[in-house]
């Protein structure tokens, strides 16, 4: 998985290097995908409890977006059906709340129905337990199925004419290509433009990291 993982981030870089070159300017509309694999955000407090007392997060690799990374730490998620999801990977940095994100496939597995929700957005979500090598952890609600989004810079939204928190229509190219409802702009100075779709939207549409999608409206 980790293999996997870096090659497409190499194969993101790559891709938003020959945007920047020109690419961009043959369709002003396009842009680049990412796909996101179920993952945890997590809270000082709790990664102490999951990694024993004054545990920090270990980098492993920087993501492409400014500043986070893959941390080399892991947990299981358990849900009510006792079936465990193992060696889901840690991301930071660290935050106020533990979120987990997992897509709908994901939930029919462990027996949970959480949200479609933006990130951070975690009132009334799904519990879910936490099992690290050093305590387990049950969260009342912080799991979710992330919406579709986009991040972006000032400028960007400028030039495809949105504002944060924006929702869009967008079409996603390639073989099984699908027009996608209700994705969300997120709007940050630090931003760098790229798409995020879960696992199954990537599946249902036959894309990988790295491919293009194009604001429709």
């Amino acid at each position: 998985m980790d293999e996997k993982m870096l090659i497409e981030e190499i194969t993101r870089r790559v891709l938003a290097a020959l945007q920047t070159e020109g690419g961009s300017r043959q369709d002003p509309r396009i842009v680049p995908v990412g796909i996101s694999v179920r993952h945890i955000h997590v809270s000082a407090a709790d990664l102490e409890i999951l990694y024993g007392p004054g545990h920090e997060l270990t980098p492993l690799r920087d993501l492409y977006q400014e500043g986070e990374f893959a941390a080399k730490e892991v947990v299981a998620l358990v849900g009510p059906r006792m079936r465990a999801l193992e060696n889901v990977r840690i991301l930071g940095p660290m935050r106020n709340r533990t979120q987990v994100e997992v897509s709908r496939t994901d939930t029919i597995y462990l027996g949970i129905n959480p949200p479609v929700r933006a990130s951070g957005n975690l009132a009334g979500s799904s519990p879910i337990t936490l099992v690290g090598p050093k305590g387990t952890l049950t969260l009342s609600e912080g799991a979710i199925v992330a919406n579709r989004h986009i991040h972006m810079n000032p400028m960007d939204a400028q030039r495809f004419g949105v504002s944060d928190n924006d929702l869009v229509q967008v079409e996603v190219q390639g073989e099984k290509g699908l027009i996608f409802n209700h994705v969300q702009i997120r709007v940050k100075d630090n931003f760098r433009l790229e798409m995020h779709l879960d696992t199954d939207d990537a599946n249902a549409s036959g894309i990988t990291t790295g491919a293009q999608a194009r604001i429709l409206t």
